[in-house]
């Protein structure tokens, strides 16, 4: 059974990096598109960054030059890389990961969900 575990998330100052990281355990067998959210308290959930194996990232635009978003296969783990943080940037951070992963006795692609982790940016 694959299950995702979020960390990297924590309280920052205006300006500061924090990088998210999002590991699998289970027997993975291919990332195939990663996806990081965000929500904010009274907000909607919202995309900020995703990338499919093998293709070029795409950003929010409101994150784009700041945040970096890469996977490491060997580790089973993606990150988000947040560079040059802003308060408004304060939400659970969530990895969506569409993986591809050998389930009982065969093998089956599905997507995965990460807890969320907290991010705090204060000014």
């Amino acid at each position: 059974q694959v299950q995702l575990v979020e960390s990297g998330g924590g309280l920052v100052q205006a300006g500061g990096s924090l990088r998210l990281s999002c590991t699998a355990s289970g027997i993975l067998l291919h990332i195939n598109k990663v996806k990081w959210y965000r929500q904010a308290p009274g907000k909607q959930r919202e995309l900020v960054a995703e990338m499919t194996t093998g293709s070029s990232p795409n950003y929010a635009e409101h994150v784009k030059g700041r945040f970096i978003i890469s996977q490491d296969n060997a580790k089973k783990t993606v990150y988000l890389q947040m560079n040059s943080l802003k308060p408004e940037d304060t939400a659970v951070y969530y990895c969506d990961l569409d993986l591809t992963a050998a389930q009982g006795m065969g093998i089956s692609r599905n997507e995965h969900w990460g807890q969320g982790t907290q991010v705090t940016v204060s000014s």
